[in-house]
Parts: C-alpha cells; sequence; structure tokens
C-alpha cells in the first residue's frame, strides 16, 4: 500500500506525462494522443514505483522490461523516459522530425529505454511473452512489463500469446489493457467485441485482474498482487478514458490521432497545468 505522499507523487508524475505529451506533439501539430493520455497513469506506477531501471545503463541486465505494444502511445512514454533522466527534456520537441531518437511509434534502436520496437499491432504481445520466458529459462529475475490496447486485442496474435503464456505458465509477465473502449473507427465493442476481457485471459490459465486504471493506488496494488502469485501470467485491465486529462477529447474516438492548433495547445495546457496545482495543493 503506498503512502498520502507517494500517490500524490505518482499522480504529480502521471500530470506531467500528460502535460509533456500535449506539448510534444503540439510542437509537431499532429500525433497519437488519445491512447497516450490514457495510460499516464499506468506509465507513472511503472517507472515512478514498480520497475527496477537504469537511466545511465539502459540495457542493463538486471532490469525490469517495458513493451509498449500499443507503440503508437510511444510519445508519452517518451514522455516518462525523458522525465527520468533516459535523454534530455529537450529531445521530446523532435517527436517523428527528421534525424530524431524519438519516431511515431517506439524502436528499440533509436531511443533509449525503449527495449522493444513496437507499432505493428499484436507483434509486442509476442516479443515480450518471448522475453519473459527467456528471462524464465535463464533463472532470472527480470520481470516483463506488457501494454496491450483494447482495439489491438482485436488481433488473433494476441491470443495466440495468451494460450502460449498460459500454457507455459510464464509467471514473470505482467501485461495490461489499456480498456478505453474506443478505438480508431469507434467503440471497440460495435467493432468486434471481445466481452470480458479479464474473464477470456482467465481462461486462457491468466491472473486477471479488473481495476481503475486511473487510480494509481489500485495500479499499484495490482501489480503487488501480481507479484505475489509465481504459478501463472497476470493480467490487468485498466479501465480508462480516452483522451483523459483534456475534456474537449476526452472519451471521443476522433482523439486517437488528432492534430493540435497553437490555441488547442494552450487550452489543454491550461486545464492540465490547474489539474497538476490541485495535485501539488494536495486538494
Amino acid at each position: 500500500m503506498l503512502s498520502k505522499e507517494r500517490v500524490r507523487e505518482l499522480k504529480i508524475f502521471s500530470k506531467k506525462i500528460q502535460i509533456e505529451t500535449i506539448k510534444m506533439i503540439a510542437s509537431l501539430g499532429v500525433g497519437h494522443l488519445g491512447g497516450s493520455l490514457s495510460i499516464a497513469d499506468a506509465l507513472a506506477v511503472l517507472y515512478g514505483a514498480q520497475m527496477k531501471y537504469d537511466p545511465k545503463n539502459p540495457k542493463w541486465e538486471e532490469r525490469d522490461w517495458f513493451v509498449c505494444s500499443k507503440g503508437h502511445a510511444g510519445p508519452a512514454v517518451y514522455s516518462a523516459l525523458a522525465m527520468k533522466g533516459f535523454f534530455p527534456m529537450s529531445e521530446l520537441n523532435t517527436l517523428n522530425r527528421p534525424g530524431t531518437r524519438l519516431p511515431s511509434h517506439c524502436d528499440r534502436l533509436k531511443t533509449p529505454g525503449i527495449d522493444m520496437t513496437t507499432g505493428s499491432l499484436g507483434q509486442g504481445a509476442s516479443t515480450a511473452a518471448g522475453i519473459a520466458l527467456a528471462h524464465q529459462m535463464n533463472h532470472k529475475s527480470n520481470k516483463v512489463f506488457l501494454m496491450l490496447g483494447d482495439g489491438e486485442i482485436n488481433e488473433g496474435q494476441v491470443w495466440e500469446m495468451a494460450l502460449f503464456a498460459g500454457t507455459k505458465k510464464i509467471n514473470n509477465l505482467i501485461a495490461f489493457v489499456d480498456y478505453n473502449k474506443l478505438q480508431l473507427d469507434g467503440p471497440t465493442c460495435e467493432i468486434c467485441d471481445v466481452g470480458n476481457v479479464a474473464k477470456k485471459f482467465e481462461d486462457f490459465g491468466w491472473y486477471a485482474q479488473d481495476i481503475d486504471g486511473h487510480d494509481v493506488q489500485a495500479i499499484n496494488n495490482a501489480i503487488e498482487n501480481a507479484r505475489a502469485q509465481h504459478e501463472k501470467p497476470s493480467m490487468i485491465v485498466l479501465n480508462t478514458i480516452k483522451g483523459n486529462g483534456w475534456s474537449t477529447v476526452a472519451n471521443k474516438s476522433s482523439c486517437h490521432n488528432v492534430t493540435i492548433s497553437p490555441s488547442q495547445e494552450e487550452e489543454a495546457l491550461s486545464e492540465m497545468n490547474a489539474a497538476l496545482k490541485r495535485i501539488e495543493e494536495g486538494e
């Protein structure tokens, strides 16, 4: 259980991830915003409380690995990495520009701190399971954390991985689904309804939990629960809001990939900075 002060620190970290993500995408003028904002709380807990890593040595052998299979949420990951010292904050303004180390989708060959190249939806699921299995076979204690999108789990490859990981009892794999219930073309339930996500993974042999994906205490507790069991891979379904943090775009499928004008950036940052101030003041 996190202390009240640690919860506040993680909420501040999350809000700053959102702020830097807005600034980064606005500097380019367009980008994958909705699904970046919705995973900020999970990223804050992972990089602020749960994962082992060394910004000065990104390839540290004892680190925990993070695979953002929904690779288009890279801007939020980049924000977290920069704030943790993997590269200068100034590089955030180079997002998806010629010569950048921060491409639109995560690329392990370009960005310090990115463990696996992703973006071809579904493939990150398989690579994460493979990495975790390799660590398990080598008797290493590294955990592998995997972030999936709820639209992404329409991909059959995800379920092949789920069956494999459950069968092989890959217990060092802790996965999340960013269940914001919207994908590029509309509500997930109207496009390809997967039903009860947690129950499906449970049926595939996983230890599954269903939580509020914007509650840092709940996220941290769920990860602790996953760590405490040693028999199965773990799935944590994060019930989130796409575009969370900016009311103009929140809960709209159109925020998946958006253009952001200077006036819209000002609007979003005003709302987010006001929220940050409230958190900092303990409201």
